[in-house]
C-alpha cells in the first residue's frame, strides 16, 4: 500500500501543480472588458402625432408630413413613421398624396421609403379623375418630386385600370413611366358616365 502512495505520489503532484498553474493563470488575467452599450442602436427620441410643413421661400406650402408616431435611431440616424401621410402641394391644382403603414426615413432627409399599404393618390383636376396607385413599396425623392418602386403596381382612374411591375412617377411633370409586364383594361362606358369636369 505504501509503495503504490509512493508511486503515484509525483503524479498527484503533478495534478496539483496543473491545477494551481491553471488558477494563478486565471488570477492574473485582466477582467473581461465590460459591452460597449453605446453600439446599441435604442431609440434616442418618439414623437406622438406628428406634423411637420416643408415651405418654399415664399412661405408657400411645398409638402406636409403627418405620422401617428416618430421614432428616431442614433447609430444610423435612421427615422421610422407609423402612418405616415405625405402631401406633395407642387400642383395646387391636383396634390399627390402618398400614405403607407410605415416609412423610412433616411439620415439626410432626402429619401423616404413607404412600406406595407402603400397608396399614391392624384387629385382630380381640368378633365382629369382621379388616379390612384396602390403597392407594397415605393422610394420617394421629395426634392426631385420623383415616387419609384420595382414592386407590382395597380393604377386605377375613373375608367381604367392598369397593372405592372415596376414604375416611375414625377409629381412636378406628372409623367409616369411603367417598367414593366404591363397590363390594362379601359371602359368607355365609365369615362362617358363621369360628364365634363369643371
Amino acid at each position: 500500500m505504501l509503495e503504490r502512495l509512493t508511486s503515484s505520489f509525483p503524479l498527484l503532484l503533478l495534478a496539483a501543480l496543473a491545477g494551481l498553474t491553471f488558477w494563478l493563470d486565471r488570477a492574473v488575467q485582466p477582467p473581461a472588458p465590460a459591452r460597449d452599450t453605446t453600439e446599441s442602436n435604442d431609440p434616442d427620441y418618439i414623437v406622438e402625432r406628428l406634423s411637420a410643413i416643408r415651405t418654399n421661400d415664399k412661405g408657400i406650402a411645398i409638402y406636409t408630413l403627418t405620422a401617428e408616431r416618430m421614432v428616431h435611431y442614433p447609430l444610423d440616424d435612421a427615422t421610422v413613421l407609423e402612418r405616415p401621410r405625405l402631401v406633395s402641394h407642387r400642383s395646387r391644382q391636383a396634390p399627390v398624396t402618398i400614405t403607407a403603414r410605415e416609412a423610412l426615413v433616411s439620415s439626410n432627409g432626402e429619401d423616404v421609403y413607404f412600406r406595407d399599404d402603400v397608396k399614391l393618390t392624384r387629385a382630380a383636376h381640368g378633365t382629369r379623375s382621379e388616379l390612384t396607385m396602390r403597392t407594397a413599396y415605393l422610394h420617394v425623392i421629395p426634392e426631385d418630386h420623383v415616387a419609384r418602386t420595382n414592386m407590382p403596381v395597380t393604377i386605377t382612374d375613373a375608367a381604367t385600370v392598369v397593372n405592372a411591375v415596376g414604375l416611375e412617377f414625377n409629381s412636378e411633370t406628372r409623367v409616369l413611366t411603367l417598367l414593366s409586364n404591363v397590363r390594362g383594361t379601359y371602359d368607355p362606358a365609365k369615362a362617358s358616365r363621369r360628364g365634363p369636369e369643371r
